[in-house]
């Protein structure tokens, strides 16, 4: 258990690639709070967590919502004492054309997705600085370095902001021990990608050169990476987990 000891929070934790997080970090001896707009799926998953062993708590949060936020940062301190590892993926997206997305569309996908990343971030900075570490590991997207290549206009300006978010914290934290990192899916088994009729499918995985989707466990081995002691020389990066449809 090469993390045993370590608290994390796990935004959006209660399914996909969140859980398959939660369940990763937990595995290597991480006490997890699962943090999620769905608070029956995050408490679902800390019974599960907990009859292999594990800890975990479940906290409801809107992470748009400072508020919430503040709160949700002060529950885990309360129960686990400390915040080591901050995984920043909850995350949202509204489908439609620069014509048919609304105003009120396009700022709730910035909201969750690089808003949500920014106010966990900054909530959870000062206990890190206080330990002298932390691991804060962001959940991007290869649209964020392409453009949305799925008829989403405000999801992938969102994921890009959280490209140059990670590197402009990776840039402040750094002398405080604080590693910021962020791991840039594509193509993954979730509920988003369920959403593609078969011929798209078939598109995308044709353009993959592993030849297949990949899986939420895929993502989740490289957050368990970025959050350890192996990766401590190593900040300010956006590592893609595409199977090669985008060599950067």
């Amino acid at each position: 258990m090469k993390l045993k000891g370590r608290v994390s929070i796990v935004t959006g934790g209660a399914r996909g690639i969140g859980k398959a997080i939660a369940l990763t970090l937990v595995r290597e001896g991480v006490k997890v709070a699962i943090v999620d707009f769905d608070q029956q799926g995050a408490i679902a998953l800390r019974d599960e967590i907990e009859k292999i062993g594990g800890e975990a708590i479940a906290i409801p949060c809107d992470v748009s919502k400072n508020g919430e936020v503040q709160i949700m940062v002060d529950q885990v301190k309360k129960a686990f004492g400390r915040i080591d590892i901050l995984v920043n993926n909850a995350g949202i997206i509204r489908r439609g054309t620069i014509e048919t997305v609304t105003e009120e569309d396009w700022d709730r996908v910035i909201e969750v997705n690089l808003k949500g990343t920014f106010l966990c971030s900054k909530a959870v900075v000062e206990a890190m600085k206080r330990q002298g570490y932390g691991k804060i590991v962001n959940l991007s997207s290869i649209a964020g370095k392409m453009g949305d290549i799925t008829s989403a206009p405000g999801y992938g300006p969102s994921k890009a902001g959280i490209d140059a978010l990670t590197k402009t914290l990776a840039r402040q934290l750094a002398p405080y021990g604080i590693n910021v990192n962020a791991v840039s899916p594509h193509a993954i088994e979730t509920e988003m990608s369920a959403q593609w009729s078969e011929e798209r499918r078939k598109e995308i995985i044709a353009s993959i050169p592993l030849g297949r989707l990949g899986k939420p466990e895929d993502v989740a081995e490289a957050v368990l990476f970025l959050s350890s002691d192996e990766a401590s020389f190593i900040t300010g990066e956006i590592l893609d987990v595409n199977g090669g449809a985008l060599m950067d």
